[in-house]
């Protein structure tokens, strides 16, 4: 079964509820159908009729309450509430939903300002970031074609603690909806030594805090992508010894090189790229690109489902 049939499956055994608050989308419109068809989750639609008068107030008052000392105003929040956007990740953020899926027609930043905003950070790492889950056909390595790539989404250049935690996240979205033993690789330019920088010693360091979290997971780095996931330029590199070029989950050094990177491979591979996926929350909740298309849309719907289970 592959990757992509595995995660609708899962979905499936323990129907979660999801909404869709990009309600006139057409894209979204034609994954409704079918997740409807399929029996992925309970989906709803949200668009402004639908929002209860009462509740909207309620929650701008409470969004107010929360960002008034970051210098929002009342009328400023009650605006924002005309989004369906910030209403539906307020109804997660009180359970009333299980999760939500949004950015056909929102940007990253804000999607990710919502979700962040009115769901907050969970307190345990104390970071939000994003990964995406990328399947690449007719490439055996990673986890049968399969890999997570971090961050590429969320934090612009990460700082050491920063790098450790989004690996810690990345590798648990990994086991949680993947179901895969993360073997997690930091990249960069050199490998083991072979070129010196500040990006390599910011690695280095990440390197050296996951060790002191005594983490339940296998990671190496610094490593050239090529000694991530190939075993032969591993073995020819010297990068061998902990993950042998079989690296599944892609920790990348700053959001430039993340962003191209699963551009890249989604373009020139025909590869799947779904997310981002937003990590660290206190909610589950994805991203979409907004080149995205109805079958991407129906994957983060089933992605955010599993991790609601």
């Amino acid at each position: 079964m592959d990757v992509i049939t595995n995660i609708r499956q899962k979905a499936k055994t323990n129907l979660k509820t999801i909404v869709l608050p990009e309600y006139n989308d057409p894209r979204v419109q034609e994954a409704r159908r079918i997740i409807e068809r399929e029996g992925i989750a309970k989906i709803l639609f949200l668009s402004p009729d639908k929002m209860d008068p009462a509740e909207k107030e309620r929650f701008s008052l409470q969004y107010y309450e929360m960002r008034k000392s970051k210098g929002l105003g009342l009328d400023e929040a009650r605006k924002i509430f005309e989004d369906p956007l910030y209403y539906t990740a307020m109804l997660a953020r009180e359970g009333k939903i299980d999760g939500f899926v949004a950015g056909a027609s929102h940007t990253t930043p804000d999607m990710a300002r919502a979700a962040i905003h009115c769901l907050g950070v969970e307190e345990r790492l104390g970071l939000a970031c994003s990964c995406f889950i990328m399947t690449i056909p007719d490439f055996a390595n990673g986890e049968e074609g399969a890999f997570i790539f971090a961050d590429c989404g969320i934090v612009p250049d990460p700082n050491p603690r920063q790098l450790s935690c989004i690996a810690v996240l990345a590798a648990e979205l990994g086991k949680k909806v993947l179901g895969i033993p993360p073997r997690v690789a930091f990249l960069s330019y050199s490998s083991k030594g072979s070129a010196k920088g500040g990006s390599v010693d910011k690695i280095r360091e990440a390197m050296q805090l996951l060790r002191n979290m005594s983490v339940d997971f296998l990671f190496d780095g610094e490593l050239q992508v090529d000694a991530a996931i190939i075993p032969e330029v591993a073995k020819i590199k010297k990068a061998d010894a902990v993950l042998g070029g079989h690296a599944n989950v892609l920790i990348f050094p700053n959001l430039e090189a993340g962003n191209i990177g699963y551009k890249l491979v989604e373009r020139m591979s025909k590869g799947r790229a779904l997310g981002p996926l937003l990590l660290g929350l206190n909610k589950p909740c994805s991203d979409l690109s907004r080149g995205c298309s109805a079958e991407d849309v129906v994957d983060c719907v089933a992605v955010t489902a599993v991790r609601a289970q």
